[in-house]
């Protein structure tokens, strides 16, 4: 072997390895001793498998699918083993169980239980749709009941949901008073990344200018004090530091997984990730998710995907070596994968980095890294350690800092199938996403900013950029592998709403607007994107995704066929029940709070 054939054998040798360690390996499930099998029938069964589109059979063992087909095809494994035919469904339509790309259900729980202040309607799973505040004086006022309805003077208030677009008005201490002076008070706005206080809460915490001065995103007003403005990611952090034990109870976490469970079981989902794992306590969510995922009560599978920054802060050099340590944590509910990265800041509170054009006023707002090599360098170790990566991603700088980044990764070492996730994808380009495309990176898009943003962020965006935020036509028709998400707490995880959106282009305030009707996708399209395409961005494709031979028995249960009914009906088509490995659970079983253990 010559000398340059030499260096290509080597090349190739760690190009293959670097694959070999980078990729989520397929692991064949364990071959069960089948002692009974189930075999759901219904009047269509929607596989989202290629192979076999439909059927109306399904044989179940031991939580995994045996086999699909028609009652008579089952016969195989039905003249071998003592079998049960399950009818419930007959004349019900069964579709793979709903994934959720992109949510945090731990505080989606938490947030969602809390006194709210959405503009829009809020489902909630054990009663009536909280509905919302039209303006900013409904706001203060709803503040103000929520405040009087607390026996505790001393009690801090904690409301979730602000809208400052909607509102028109980025709350001060000074509008906060208005609710009351005396009681402390956090509202944390619907984006998550802002919170604002009262005078009382600044008080009762102890927060000065000088305890702040080196926290990004606290703000100052012109004598230098604190003007009750705690925006972005590390200002709500030390937030969360001083009064975490007031707002977020560990007594209240079991409720708050049951709340945000029955709430995503209505929705047809089975399968949700948790983007950003550690976020309030990796001791105290590791536990919390550990006794949810093992209870009973519970109705769905979770993938946390942890988030760097509190692990590179409690573990420095030992960081990445924690985050693996988190899967000998791995049961057939629990499945830890990944990491995330925050690109730039918000979307719903107009702070993502947006330069070409600014947004409408001239302001730019933030990114997190000064250059995409900044950007590079911090996701470099993780990289090299094989870790899928998710990336909060949505302004044009961001975006674009996002995708030079992953080059420059590429670059240094090269890996196939790395699953690189571009999370939420706000205001991407043509050439952002043609740049996706070369590079193997995939896209999990946040639907709300359609459903429920364009109508009120247009002024600030402009029209044109507000319309295709989301371009999901763009990214089909260049073959991104692409999913769509609520991104929980951020809006509610519905979703046959989003796929709705995702086919019309609609949002839920003004049902006759068409925000660019070209980025439009087949509800086929769509309903691959809570599927198999959101299985495919979370790395368990192999697991769930598509009801085929030997992934779990997980199915979403509904009246009727999303791709067939008419486009404008899909968000209205009913949710009968779910099936998690086999265990049959109705809707109407997840109505009222029940026992977490």
């Amino acid at each position: 072997m010559g000398f340059k054939s030499k260096l290509i054998y080597l090349a190739a040798a760690s190009l293959l390895s670097s694959a070999v360690s980078a990729t989520q390996l397929l692991e064949p499930p364990s071959s069960p001793h089948i002692s009974n099998v189930t075999v759901f029938l219904a009047k269509k069964v929607v596989t989202m498998d290629p192979a076999i589109p439909s059927a109306t059979a399904i044989a179940v063992a031991d939580g995994r699918i045996l086999s699909v087909g028609t009652l008579e095809e089952m016969k195989p494994w039905t003249d071998r083993y003592p079998t049960s035919i399950n009818r419930q469904f007959a004349n019900k339509v069964i579709y793979p169980g709903f994934i959720e790309a992109h949510a945090h259900p731990l505080l989606a729980g938490i947030l969602f239980n809390q006194p709210l202040l959405t503009p829009s309607p809020m489902p909630n799973p054990w009663g009536p749709a909280f509905p919302g505040v039209p303006n900013l004086q409904a706001a203060i006022d709803q503040l103000k009941k929520y405040s009087l309805a607390i026996k505790d003077p001393g009690q801090t208030l904690l409301a979730w949901g602000y809208d400052v677009t909607a509102m028109g008005k980025t709350p001060d201490r000074q509008l906060l008073d208005q609710a009351s002076t005396t009681r402390p008070i956090i509202v944390w706005d619907n984006s998550g990344h802002n919170m604002y206080l009262n005078s009382a809460a600044i008080a009762h915490y102890q927060i000065t200018p000088e305890k702040v001065k080196n926290i990004k995103g606290v703000g100052l007003d012109k004598d230098g004090q604190l003007n009750g403005q705690f925006l972005e990611i590390p200002a709500i952090t030390y937030i969360l530091s001083v009064a975490g034990k007031d707002i977020l109870k560990p007594n209240e976490i079991p409720n708050a997984y049951l709340y945000i469970n029955d709430l995503m079981q209505q929705g047809g989902i089975t399968t949700s990730g948790d983007l950003a794992f550690g976020t309030l306590s990796i001791e105290a969510e590791t536990k919390a998710i550990k006794a949810f995922t093992t209870s009973p009560a519970g109705d769905l599978r979770i993938v946390p995907v942890v988030y760097a920054d509190p692990f590179i802060q409690k573990y420095g050099a030992q960081a990445i070596q924690e985050a693996s340590n988190l899967q000998q944590q791995d049961n057939d509910r629990l499945i830890f994968q990944g990491v995330k990265f925050y690109s730039d800041e918000g979307y719903l509170p107009e702070t993502m980095r947006m330069e070409h054009p600014s947004y409408t006023n001239g302001t730019i707002g933030a990114s997190n890294f000064k250059s995409a090599q900044d950007f590079a360098d911090a996701m470099k170790p993780w990289w090299n350690a094989g870790f899928h990566i998710h990336i909060h991603s949505n302004g044009d700088v961001g975006n674009q800092n996002t995708l030079n980044a992953l080059q420059l990764l590429q670059d240094q070492k090269p890996r196939f199938d790395h699953r690189f996730t571009v999370n939420h994808f706000g205001i991407p380009s043509t050439a952002m996403v043609m740049k996706i495309k070369a590079l193997g990176a995939v896209v999990s898009a946040n639907m709300s900013y359609i459903s429920e943003r364009a109508q009120l962020e247009y002024t600030a965006l402009g029209f044109d950029r507000a319309s295709y935020a989301t371009r999901l036509g763009t990214l089909v028709h260049a073959g991104v592998i692409t999913s769509i998400h609520s991104d929980a707490p951020v809006s509610a995880p519905v979703p046959l709403r989003e796929v709705w959106s995702a086919v019309t282009r609609k949002d839920v305030y003004n049902d006759g607007k068409i925000w660019a009707p070209a980025e439009a996708v087949s509800a086929h399209e769509a309903m691959k994107m809570i599927t198999i395409n959101a299985a495919y961005t979370l790395g368990v494709e192999d697991k769930v995704g598509t009801i085929e031979a030997g992934k779990f028995a997980d199915f979403t249960v509904l009246d009727d066929d999303p791709q067939t009914v008419p486009a404008a009906k899909i968000k209205d088509v009913p949710i009968v029940a779910t099936v998690l490995g086999g265990k049959v659970v109705p809707v109407s079983e997840t109505k009222h709070p029940r026992p977490i253990n």
